[in-house]
């Protein structure tokens, strides 16, 4: 019997996360979302995972070395999503040539090519 679905909305990036998950996994996007979000829910309930704990390294208040390994593991997949999306909208050669820097880059062959503000045109 068919279990009763009820729509979410996703943000962009969970949406493509899930979209690419779920073709490895040869799963639907709403299979996928589902496993994740009852993988999430016995993450909550586990006597060895302290959310609480984890939500504390993330906001600082607290160490990452006084973690146990599984919360550990939480942490670092939030700090490399944290980047993931901190790189993503990065443009330093625009902040470089903005502030006046001059910097280097690799071409399309593979040679650097230092960039000046005069240059950058």
């Amino acid at each position: 019997m068919p279990t009763a679905t009820t729509p979410i909305r996703l943000d962009r990036e969970l949406d493509t996360a899930a979209r690419d998950a779920a073709r490895l996994m040869s799963r639907s996007v709403a299979e996928q979302v589902s496993h994740w979000a009852r993988i999430g829910r016995e993450i909550e309930r586990s006597p060895e995972i302290s959310v609480s704990a984890v939500r504390d390294v993330l906001a600082g208040r607290e160490h990452y070395d006084r973690l146990h390994p599984p919360e550990q593991a939480l942490v670092r997949t939030a700090w490399n999503e944290q980047l993931a999306e901190r790189l993503a909208t990065l443009d330093l050669s625009r902040v470089f040539s903005a502030e006046g820097h001059r910097y280097a880059e690799l071409d399309d062959n593979g040679e650097i090519r230092v960039i000046t503000p005069e240059s950058r045109d």
